[in-house]
């Protein structure tokens, strides 16, 4: 089986389904066949990817749990350091 990569399908990001369903026509599915596969890969793909919007939201998240993280080991610390 051949692997289908950037190379073979373009590199117009997200995805490029015209050039998949070029691609499979190519390698025996009918127009509905590849229409199809191409209509569930993109669906599944656009329910499962994280936008960049996603991903400075989590980390802007990662950054507060850390800052809280750290205010809690540095007032641990202050209270070992008054008891002893």
């Amino acid at each position: 089986m051949e692997t289908i990569g950037i190379e073979n399908l373009g590199s117009t990001p997200p995805l490029d389904t015209l050039a998949m369903a070029k691609y499979l026509r190519q390698h025996g599915y009918t127009k509905e066949q590849a229409e199809g596969q191409v209509e569930l890969l993109k669906h599944v793909v656009d329910s499962n990817l994280a936008t960049k919007t996603d991903l400075k939201e989590l980390e802007y998240r990662m950054t507060i749990k850390l800052g809280a993280i750290v205010a809690a080991i540095v007032g641990f610390f202050a209270v070992i350091d008054k008891i002893f």
